[in-house]
Parts: C-alpha cells; structure tokens; sequence
C-alpha cells in the first residue's frame, strides 16, 4: 500500500496563506490555513512583525478581494516602514485604541460577520497579545493579588467565542506572543509565553522563531549587520506534521530570503542540481551574489524554480518518514 503523508490528508477544501518562505511552507503543511487560528511566538527582534507584514503581503496577492484587518495593540508600529516591506496599506484596515482583550474580542467578532456577509476570506493579525489587558486590570493595583489571573480567563473565553465565528467566516487570525523567562527552571524550555494555556487548545499552529545570529556584509572595509538568520519551530500543526523545523535569512528592509533559504535547504539535502546544473556547496554563495543582480523577472524565475525543487525534495524526505501502512 502506497505511504500517506499527514500533509496530505489535510482537508480538500482548506486554503492557505503563504509564510513568504517555501520552507516554512512545506513546515506549516502548506502555509497559514485560513479559517484557523495561528500563534507566532519569540523574543525580540526574531521576526514575528515580518511574519505577520508577509503574510499580508501575499494574502492580497492570493485573494484579490479579501479583508485585510491590523491590530497593533503594542503602540510601536510603523506603517511607512511596513509598507516598504510589502504591507499593503491602502487594503488594511487599522484598528487602533484597542488596549483590552474584551475589545479584541469585539473587534475580532465585528470583523469576521463583515467577511462573512460580504462572502470573502479575511486576514487579522493581533500584535501583540501580551500588549492587551483586561478591563478590570485597568482599574486595579499591580501588587493585587489576582493580578493577571483575569486576563488569562478572558483570554480563554475569547478563543471559545471567536474560533467558531473565524472559521466560518473563513478568516485567518494570525496571533503573535512574546516569550517570558521561567524563573527557577534548570531543566526543559526556559521560556514560556504569557496569557495562559488556553491558545495551546484553540491554535491550529504553533510557531516558534529564534534568531540564531546576525548576517554581516562588508563594503570598503566596513562591516555592518544586514539581517538575522533565524530558526522556527513549528510546535503543533494540526494541518500537517507538527515539530518541523527550518532556517531562512530576514534582510533589514526586505524581508525573508526566499532564495537563500530555498538554496540552504536543497544544500542540506544535496539537490543544488535540481536548481542549476553545476552548482555545489563551493560555488553557492557566488551563485546567490550573481543571482541578486539579475532582472526582477529571470530573478523571479529563478525563485520559483528554487521553490519548486524545495517542495519536490521535501515531499520525497516526508515519503521516506511516513508509515508503511494504514493501521485501520
């Protein structure tokens, strides 16, 4: 009996939303799948914001007709800059002053009866929710004792009131969290992410990012970071394997290197060739130099070119990882 991957028993009718990155793609079992919940989780500085700026990017190139909603609870958003990394601002819709879970809550609801009525898929982001508090802690002291306990129940009954009503509107509600340190823990994951549990229930996805270092380019002589390289983890997926894993370049006013990233993967897995005839370990970088001086549209090609071998490879690794028979 032919081997089933998981990714591929995932529903016919489910659509996605692409990450910006082919690998994180084939990670997320497809992209970001609309009608779900997903949360993107790190430290600062590891990419959470492009993530979510990317994923806009390329919902309005998928669904020309789709809702584009933003709520930036954190106060520290910059559209102009958002905007040269591909943000499509003039089809967002900013919702600003919103400071509560409750009125995250409304404004989430409100969004997705308006895709609903109106028979389009829809895309809001929350940045952040650590940034959100709850009414009744805006009233009360930080030394009360029950400070904080509320806003984790909020929270849980947000999600029981909103994941029905984003899936039926279709919409995805892209959720990014910050990282706490656990305080005393020696052993395991030492960072943790503030709300509660309740997202680990109702998130169809679960993602991790951590910067792994800086990228550097030296021009005359003087040497200045360029961008980040950073790791994500996918912890859960419930539309494809869940603890995949990748790397791909963030370049400071670009965005992810989809290229670069697509090359280091066909790298690891030595199917450079499925790329270009020749190219090897010791000439990429060369080939990545000469590649970014092409013209926007053979430079296009090339990137999906790249993304096609990524995904040909992947789904052939992914064969090789699935069992042998069904069990039932």
């Amino acid at each position: 009996m032919a081997r089933r991957r998981l990714s591929a028993a995932a529903r016919p009718s489910l659509r996605f939303v692409s990450s910006g990155a082919v690998v994180l793609d084939c990670c997320l079992g497809g992209g970001w799948p609309l009608g779900r919940i997903v949360n993107v989780v790190g430290d600062r500085s590891s990419g959470k914001t492009l993530l979510a700026i990317e994923a806009c990017a390329n919902f309005a190139r998928q669904y020309r007709d789709g809702m584009l909603f933003y709520l930036e609870s954190e106060a520290a958003f910059d559209k102009e800059f958002a905007e040269t990394l591909g943000l499509p601002v003039d089809r967002v819709e900013f919702i600003e002053d919103c400071v509560t879970v409750e009125g995250a809550c409304e404004a989430i609801d409100a969004c997705a009866s308006k895709a609903k009525k109106a028979g389009v898929p829809a895309l809001f982001v929350l940045d952040s929710l650590d940034a959100l508090s709850d009414a009744a802690e805006l009233s009360r002291g930080m030394t009360d004792a029950s400070y904080g306990a509320d806003k984790a129940r909020r929270l849980s009954e947000m999600f029981r009131r909103v994941t029905k009503k984003v899936q039926q509107a279709d919409m995805l509600l892209f959720i990014i969290s910050q990282v706490r340190d656990k305080i005393g823990v020696v052993f395991g994951k030492r960072v943790t992410r503030s709300g509660g549990r309740a997202l680990d229930f109702y998130a169809t996805q679960i993602v991790w990012l951590k910067e792994k270092g800086k990228l550097h380019r030296t021009v005359r002589g003087i040497k200045r970071p360029i961008g980040i390289e950073v790791q994500a983890q996918v912890e859960k997926n419930k539309v494809g394997p869940p603890f995949r894993s990748c790397t791909f370049p963030i370049l400071f006013g670009y965005g992810i290197d989809d290229l670069a990233a697509s090359l280091q993967y066909l790298e690891e897995a030595g199917a450079l060739d499925l790329v270009d005839d020749g190219l090897k370990k010791s000439n990429l970088q060369k080939f990545i130099t000469k590649a970014n001086r092409l013209p926007d549209k053979e430079y296009r090609a090339l990137v999906r070119r790249a993304g096609k071998a990524v995904r040909r490879v992947w789904r052939e690794v992914e064969d090789k990882f699935a069992p042998a028979r069904r069990k039932y």
